[in-house]
């Protein structure tokens, strides 16, 4: 029996350090810790793909929290029985080591079902918290625009040069091109500011 630690996050800019603490505190060694740098969206994780594929019955799979898995409720639960039945792991969540912790093989049927509804509820909760998110992010935004605020990088201010070259460019004696050269912008930029 072999026990395996998956961390996961979301961005560059978060820190596994929390989850493999705690995965460490259970004695997982550092070779069997699996740690995925992916959104939760999907499954297409290659730690996680890796960890699946070493999974042997009664090994244990250890991960911080539910919502490490995945943040869709279908797949958090295909993954669950993935593992617990098609594998034949146990799974240990260490934020809810008493409910979510399948070792236990003499389970009666009231844990076990208990265990089946706290995975449903907290599966449930983690995909409503991503779509909370971002509703909160679209009205923050839409907020922010009505205060005035402007997205985006900041419009480039036009060179003084620039009245005269338009009017070598509407008089056809440069090309576009010729005109953002000597503006020393983007033929884009410059035309973006002829519409203006």
């Amino acid at each position: 029996m072999a026990q395996y630690g998956y961390a996961r996050i979301s961005t560059r800019e978060q820190s596994e350090m929390r989850q493999l603490v705690a995965i460490r505190d259970f004695g997982i060694e550092d070779g069997n810790i699996f740690v995925d740098k992916k959104t939760g969206k999907n499954f297409d994780r290659p730690a996680y793909k890796r960890l699946l594929k070493k999974l042997k019955p009664d090994d244990v799979f250890v991960v911080k929290s539910v919502d490490r898995l995945g943040r869709d409720y279908e797949e958090i639960l295909e993954q669950w029985r993935i593992i617990t039945k098609e594998r034949q792991a146990a799974i240990v969540v260490l934020d809810m080591p008493l409910l979510l912790d399948t070792r236990q093989k003499e389970r009666d049927l009231t844990g076990t079902l208990i265990a089946d509804l706290v995975l449903q509820i907290l599966s449930y909760f983690a995909e409503t918290e991503v779509k909370f998110n971002k509703q909160r992010q679209a009205e923050g935004i839409a907020a922010a625009k009505a205060r005035g605020v402007k997205f985006g990088r900041p419009p480039m201010e036009r060179p003084e040069a620039f009245d005269e070259v338009r009017e070598l460019w509407k008089r056809c004696e440069i090309s576009t091109r010729e005109a953002a050269r000597r503006l020393q912008v983007a033929r884009g930029t410059f035309l973006s500011w002829v519409e203006q």
